[in-house]
């Protein structure tokens, strides 16, 4: 059966994962989750604001929900579970219309948080709801002094699925097989599986399938070129690929796997035109009388692969302020890429150089 996801939500996923996408390297994200927090901030806003989030989803906010909850919906032994949290200070006002907008999510909450005298409260709190809306994938969505007193609202999606193949891969099949990596070819425990499964060809890729219990579907798709780093999917190519796909006899050798990711998604926004947002001309009359905009949105996803099934998880968390508000707060600097340093005394470079890969000297004696 050919699958009915909308035009716009397949523009949406493939504009923002060309974002995100990292050259050479894994990364996964949730268009239901950030879609989610995008459309209820959508709901809420008015002027620019609105027009550009309406560019990146394609459709009417409403509509966009509608589209998102339905793929969530209730089924009996369907193993998901949602968080559509509203955390907002007992003196800011929320409209009522948005509040109950935030209501009629799957797994709904709103609750008053005390940001100014205990935002580390706050931010365990939430923390401790995500993980068991996730269970325990993602343990920390806020991390530490990302929620601080100047905070006047968090808005927050959590989702979790778990998918059993009604015909699991043969344990006793799965083998290590070449793979190739960006890094040069290596061998990976493999699953093998024949069967007849819907299979597609469309402009350089190839796509695959695997049915899931309660139609949950893991489509995989291949490039025909053999490029150590294929780009993202385009989303015309996922559409006609959706289109052409039959049933076939395959035989698949597919790797387990597991991939994890968490970034930030005010820069990728912007980059797809979604500036506003974060800005003191935002407008969000929709979601309080009180002047909004944000100031971060965080993203984490994690997704693993077996011989039995699938689990994914996402969390999305949008951090709004007043928008006159420049937070006192630290700035956070991780080092985690190669880097320069310079050792000096008085008017004299001591010592100027780069580290590209760290060789650890041991613990300080």
């Amino acid at each position: 059966m050919q699958p009915n996801t909308s035009p716009e939500h397949l523009e949406f996923a493939a504009a923002l994962d060309r974002v995100l996408a990292r050259p050479g390297g894994s990364h996964v994200w949730s268009p239901y989750s950030v879609g989610t927090v995008l459309a209820l901030l959508a709901t809420g806003a008015a002027g620019e604001t609105l027009d550009e989030l309406r560019a990146l989803l394609g459709a009417e906010p409403a509509d966009v929900l509608e589209s998102l909850d339905a793929a969530v919906a209730a089924d009996p032994g369907l193993e998901l579970a949602a968080l559509n949290g509203l955390y907002v200070p007992a003196d800011l006002k929320v409209v009522p219309d948005f509040e109950a907008r935030v209501r009629g999510r799957a797994g709904a909450e709103v609750e008053h948080a005390d940001f100014t005298h205990d935002a580390d409260g706050v931010r365990s709190r939430i923390n401790r709801r995500v993980a068991e809306v996730t269970r325990g994938l993602i343990p920390e969505l806020l991390p530490p002094n990302s929620v601080h007193r100047d905070l006047r609202m968090l808005l927050v999606n959590a989702l979790w699925v778990k998918v059993t193949w009604p015909e699991p891969f043969d344990p006793g099949l799965t083998r290590d097989r070449p793979f190739h990596a960006p890094g040069g070819r290596r061998r990976i425990p493999t699953m093998h599986r024949s069967a007849r499964l819907r299979h597609a060809r469309a402009r350089g890729w190839s796509m695959v399938s695997l049915p899931g219990d309660h139609e949950l579907t893991l489509d995989v798709l291949l490039p025909d070129e053999r490029t150590a780093s294929p780009g993202p999917v385009p989303a015309g190519v996922l559409a006609e690929l959706y289109r052409r796909g039959a049933s076939q006899q395959v035989e698949l050798a597919l790797p387990r796997f597991r991939v994890e990711t968490e970034t930030s998604l005010l820069e990728p926004l912007a980059a797809l035109g979604v500036r506003r947002i974060a800005t003191g001309d935002a407008r969000f009359d929709g979601i309080s009388a009180e002047s909004l905009r944000a100031d971060e949105i965080l993203h984490q996803a994690v997704l693993r692969v077996d011989e039995r099934g699938a689990e994914g998880a996402a969390a999305t968390a949008v951090m709004m302020l007043r928008a006159s508000v420049t937070p006192s707060r630290p700035i956070r600097f991780t080092v985690d890429r190669p880097f320069a340093f310079v050792l000096r005394r008085r008017g004299a470079v001591l010592f100027l150089g780069r580290v590209s890969d760290p060789v650890d000297p041991g613990p300080a004696s």
